[in-house]
C-alpha cells in the first residue's frame, strides 16, 4: 500500500520553529538528548562540530518532518485542513509518531471527533514524570492552531 504524503505547509515549519527555537550549536534538550537546530535529535555519526546556519537548520527540520508527515498521513484517515495538519506535525515531531498512533487524540480524530481530538492536546504535557508548564502551553498553542477555521461548541472541548 502506498501512502500519499501531503506536502509540509510553511505554517508547520514556522510554527515548529517558533516552538522549538533555533539553536545553531549542539545542546541538551529537556529530556537530556543532544539536539541542534530546530529540535533535531543528533544521530550517531552526525557531525555538527561547526554548528549550523539558520538555513541549514530549517532544511534539517524539513528533512526530519518528512518522516513525521509519512507517519501522520499513514494513520490519519480523515480530511485535515492545513492548520490541523500543521498542529499534528508539531505534536508528532515533539512526542513521537508512535505516541500519536497509540493516542486517544488520533482515535477521536479518526472518528471525525475534531473537537474531542483537540481537547486531547493539553493532556500531553508531561516530561520526565512531571507536568511541564512549557509543554502544556505548547499543547494549547497546537490545539488552537488545530481549531483554526473550525466551528465547535465550547462544551465539546472539555474532553
Amino acid at each position: 500500500m502506498t501512502i500519499k504524503v501531503r506536502e509540509i505547509p510553511q505554517i508547520a515549519i514556522d510554527f515548529i520553529k517558533n516552538e522549538e527555537g533555533c539553536i545553531l550549536h549542539i545542546y541538551k534538550d529537556i529530556a537530556g538528548y543532544n539536539t541542534i537546530g530546530i529540535g533535531h535529535l543528533v544521530k550517531k555519526g552526525e557531525d555538527f562540530s561547526n554548528g549550523l546556519t539558520e538555513e541549514e537548520a530549517e532544511n534539517l527540520l524539513r528533512k526530519d518532518l518528512l518522516n513525521t508527515a509519512v507517519s501522520v498521513c499513514r494513520v490519519t484517515i480523515v480530511p485535515l485542513l492545513n492548520e490541523q495538519y500543521a498542529a499534528l506535525l508539531s505534536f508528532c515531531f515533539n512526542v513521537g509518531s508512535g505516541a500519536y498512533q497509540r493516542s486517544t487524540l488520533r482515535s477521536k480524530l479518526n472518528r471525525s471527533e475534531y473537537a474531542g481530538a483537540a481537547a486531547e492536546f493539553p493532556k500531553w504535557c508531561w516530561a520526565g514524570g512531571k507536568k511541564s508548564k512549557g509543554l502544556y502551553n505548547r499543547r494549547m498553542r497546537e490545539r488552537n492552531l488545530f481549531l483554526t477555521n473550525i466551528v465547535v461548541n465550547s462544551g465539546e472541548l472539555d474532553g
